[in-house]
């Protein structure tokens, strides 16, 4: 039978680099006391680091400027996973993801069903901000990306720029998808979205 550190290795390396993950992603392994020894041990030997307490990353590493940081979806991920939650981009890196704006936001801000959460890795600040059902109804789909990027833009910023944009990125599949999650989005964003999806 496998060593124990072996068996979390393997499965670490078989996720890839950048995964993020808790303790619980291995408790078909062994109990959560003798985990968390375990990974400490491949702390120590710099296989995996440690971003806070309970939170692992398998590193990225760049030839020039060694270890790359987590995405902070995967950050987000881990704690989701781990938690039972679901979780939505929000604000500012939503309107980032979409192309809507090139402001890459030191606080990244996720919507969640569950507990809110802060989580700092290097000068990044990760926010599991807890929010109304309404707004976790469209949470894991495009259309709550949208949603809450046009939200951050504003009414009265979004222009045909936005609106062209977001119709040539986004796949027909996206654009339906979108009409029909309308109704949990303000509504002076419903003409913008029927201008999105039915061009």
């Amino acid at each position: 039978m496998q060593s124990l550190d072996k068996q979390i290795r393997e499965r670490i390396r078989k996720k890839g680099r950048g995964w993020c993950f808790t303790p619980n992603a291995f408790l078909d392994l062994a109990g959560k006391s003798t985990i968390w020894v375990a990974l400490s041990r491949l702390v120590q030997k710099g296989t995996i680091r440690r971003l806070a307490r309970g939170l692992y990353n398998y590193p990225e590493l760049h030839p020039q400027i060694g270890v790359v940081a987590p995405s902070p979806d995967a950050v987000a991920k881990a704690l989701a996973t781990r938690d039972a939650i679901r979780f939505q981009a929000s604000g500012a890196y939503a309107a980032n993801l979409l192309g809507l704006s090139d402001q890459v936001p030191v606080k990244v801000v996720f919507l969640t069903d569950g507990p809110a959460r802060h989580v700092r890795i290097g000068r990044q600040e990760i926010i599991l901000k807890r929010t109304t059902p309404r707004n976790m109804a469209t949470a894991g789909r495009v259309s709550g990306t949208v949603i809450q990027a046009l939200r951050f833009v504003g009414q009265k910023q979004v222009t045909e720029l936005h609106i062209r944009q977001l119709r040539n990125q986004l796949p027909e599949a996206d654009k339906a998808q979108l009409l029909k999650d309308r109704v949990y989005a303000p509504g002076w964003m419903h003409p913008i979205i029927e201008e999105i999806a039915n061009p």
